[in-house]
């Protein structure tokens, strides 16, 4: 088994939605969804960007599609060579994990379409394709390709008032609606065949038509390169397009120069496992594949989103999964990509301010979907009723409160394993003040007791809104309470000057009268309840509980879901705490915990299995963390993971999941653990698995871990 390709063979419309993800190519500044060159905005094709957003109306704010500069369609003989108008003889379709490169061949009666595509790796601004034709009987050829504005959208349209150029080269500009934020793509072509061109603007792009005579059994190759560039990145974005384009090198040096940077990435971060038939170690590179295709490793302060760049989604949103579920990947292996990850908390730290004071808090309550420039993206109502078609109100952007901690917990985290005080002082710090300062302000105490609490929260698992001292949730808020009393007793300069300024000597006193008090008492070998009432709820089964839904699209959660009256729960809520916590639970209460919220689980985020995976390495069960390890890493491959939240499409890579995997096969199977530099292995190796091999980077130095049966070692 080739463990650096995934291949699917055949057509199947039912499989264009599902195949945009799996085959999607990216370079972090842009997604290209994995569809045909052919395929427009009814197939879901897409160019999504990264950190550009735009509202059209009252819809939901989501991210911008850009105009996709790889079109390109064949017509021989008039007929229209497109997948879905022409049946084929033979189709294939793959995807190079190694390389970030998406192929597709496929064969129809007069001619073989072939090509392959990538966003450069080295140059974050350019798509390259390259078109080979075979004909298998002469024919009058066309094939009509350039820029095509006819966009995919959830929400939109988002661009508007195109304007249209056919030289130098061609060129799309337009404007978003909400910010007025150009966006610009320019095409260059060039084909190794002597052809009649013409160019053209259309209402829905602008195209050269390519005609010639093809001769049965002839090969004829086209190479595309795409440059797209928006107001973020600088002005006269249309210029510096046709600028790239005019400088762009042959397909094959710029391929060369893409799979260096990918050369690059591996070498930072690739896992080799031995063992699994094949399978588990291709699962595991397609999920590094996926979360190092929407990286940002162009730029100095930016996150990714819940769904990647594989489309707009979850309004293309960062959740928590950014510091809790991707950062661990990163932070071992590229700190300086870490560090763009939290600097984009830092940068948004006053739009959570923002957010604080809107709910009457002080500090800082960071939004549960941030966009640009920490932006709340989440809505009241974020659930659509499948039966009544009604909107439902939710209170995730209100209740979760979590997050703040989430992020304190990351950036604590960094300073933990790398030794680095740099983000600290260049605003991690105060984040960190600021978000124990929220915490304060959003804490009760009790006037009948000597008790405080967090009341009316959602933790982790969203099936049950509106519940008291969700026991992840208080923890969290406790660590990063103890985080701030940390910088403060370590007495820095930076630390001295920060309390200063933020005139933070009043709550510094209130701290150390609150945390110990908030932070919950976990007795040794108990069982955590997930919430205040959570034990007197229906314990019914999961089976159960699936058998009332009447609807596969409906939600769970909410008042009326089938789930929020019962010990059903969406995802890791107590199992997550005993993963991020692990020096406060013995072996023997996380696998209590364990086996009691597991088969209450649901698993309906993808973000849960590898949770149940991480723990289940610490009593020592790597036969019960394999089973969640498969489900985690093999979830784009499969095509797995929930398409619907109610009547709202919800379908899209999973960068989670992505992060999850390596989690597992490092952080569990390996049994790693970095602080301060030093580096100590506690490995759970399941049967499957004979080697693990993969790379840490230490205080600096790059160190390569080996786990086998026999032993470990650190080369």
């Amino acid at each position: 088994m080739d463990i650096w390709t995934f291949t699917q063979d055949g057509y199947r419309e039912e499989d264009i939605v599902t195949n945009g993800n799996r085959f999607l190519v990216g370079n972090g500044y842009m997604g290209f969804r994995g569809t045909m060159d052919e395929w427009g905005r009814r197939q879901m094709a897409a160019v999504c960007l990264a950190g550009v957003y735009d509202q059209n109306g009252d819809r939901w704010r989501e991210p911008v599609n850009a105009p996709n500069g790889l079109f390109a369609r064949l017509t021989v003989n008039g007929a229209d060579m497109a997948l879905g108008a022409e049946k084929p003889l033979e189709h294939r379709q793959t995807i190079d994990f190694r390389r970030g490169v998406h192929k597709r061949d496929t064969l129809f009666e007069p001619v073989r379409i072939q090509s392959e595509r990538f966003a450069s790796m080295a140059e974050p601004h350019l798509l390259r394709s390259r078109l080979t034709l075979t004909f298998r009987q002469d024919a009058e050829a066309e094939l009509l390709c350039g820029i095509d504005t006819d966009l995919w959208d959830i929400n939109g349209p988002h661009l508007f008032d195109y304007t249209y150029k056919t030289s130098p080269f061609l060129l799309t500009e337009a404007r978003t609606g909400e910010l007025n934020i150009p966006v610009a793509a320019a095409q260059n072509a060039s084909a190794d065949f002597p052809c009649e061109e013409t160019r053209e603007a259309a209402e829905t792009g602008v195209f050269r038509r390519l005609r010639f005579n093809a001769a049965a059994g002839q090969t004829y190759t086209i190479t595309l390169a795409a440059c797209v560039f928006t107001g973020l990145d600088g002005p006269n974005p249309g210029e510096r397009a046709q600028a790239l384009c005019g400088q762009t090198r042959g397909f094959a040096e710029d391929l060369t120069a893409h799979e260096a940077a990918w050369e690059a990435v591996w070498s930072a971060s690739a896992v080799e496992l031995h063992g699994g038939g094949g399978e588990a170690a291709r699962s595991l590179n397609a999920s590094l594949y996926h979360l190092h295709s929407i990286a940002p490793r162009h730029a100095q302060s930016l996150s990714v989103p819940a769904r990647g760049l594989s489309g707009q989604t979850y309004k293309g949103a960062v959740f928590w999964d950014s510091e809790i579920f991707l950062f661990p990947v990163f932070v071992h292996t590229e700190p300086e990509l870490a560090k763009t990850l939290l600097r984009y908390r830092i940068d948004t730290l006053p739009g959570a301010l923002r957010k604080a004071a809107e709910y009457g808090y002080r500090g800082a309550f960071y939004p549960w979907e941030s966009q640009e420039g920490g932006a709340e993206g989440c809505t009241d109502y974020n659930v659509t009723d499948v039966f009544t078609h009604r909107p439902v109100r939710t209170y995730f952007r209100d209740k979760q409160i979590h997050i703040s901690g989430d992020i304190a917990y990351a950036l604590w985290k960094y300073y933990e394993i790398t030794g680095d005080d740099s983000l600290m002082r260049e605003g991690g710090a105060e984040v960190i003040l600021q978000c124990a300062r929220f915490y304060l302000s959003r804490a009760h105490r009790r006037a009948d007791c000597d008790k405080t609490e967090l009341l009316d929260v959602i933790g982790p698992d969203e099936y049950h809104e509106r519940v008291n001292n969700n026991a992840f949730t208080n923890q969290m808020a406790a660590h990063c309470m103890s985080c701030a009393i940390a910088l403060a007793d370590a007495d820095t300069d930076f630390a001295r000057a920060l309390i200063q300024k933020l005139d933070y000597d009043a709550d510094l006193a209130l701290l150390r009268e609150i945390e110990p008090k908030l932070r919950p008492v976990f007795a040794e070998g108990a069982l955590i309840e997930q919430f205040d009432g959570y034990f007197s709820l229906e314990d019914a089964s999961l089976a159960a509980v699936r058998s009332r839904v009447l609807d596969e699209r409906e939600y769970w959660g909410t008042n009326h879901g089938v789930a929020a009256h019962t010990q059903i729960i969406k995802q890791a809520d107590v199992v997550a705490l005993t993963a991020l916590f692990p020096s406060l639970f013995s072996d023997q209460t996380v696998e209590r915990n364990w086996r009691y919220y597991e088969p209450r689980t649901e698993h309906g985020s993808s973000l849960s299995a590898c949770m149940y995976a991480l723990t289940a390495c610490r009593f020592r069960r790597p036969d019960l963390a394999w089973e969640h390890f498969v489900k985690t890493a093999s979830i784009d491959l499969s095509g797995g993971g929930k398409h619907w939240a109610g009547e709202i499409y919800i379908g899209g890579t999973h960068p989670a999941a992505n992060g999850g995997a390596w989690m597992i096969a490092a952080l569990g199977f390996a049994g790693l653990s970095v602080r301060n530099g030093e580096i100590t292995l506690n490995p759970c190796l399941p049967e499957q698995i004979e080697t693990l091999r993969f790379p840490v980077c230490a205080r600096g130095k790059r160190v390569t871990v080996t786990v086998t049966r026999q032993g470990w070692t650190l080369e």
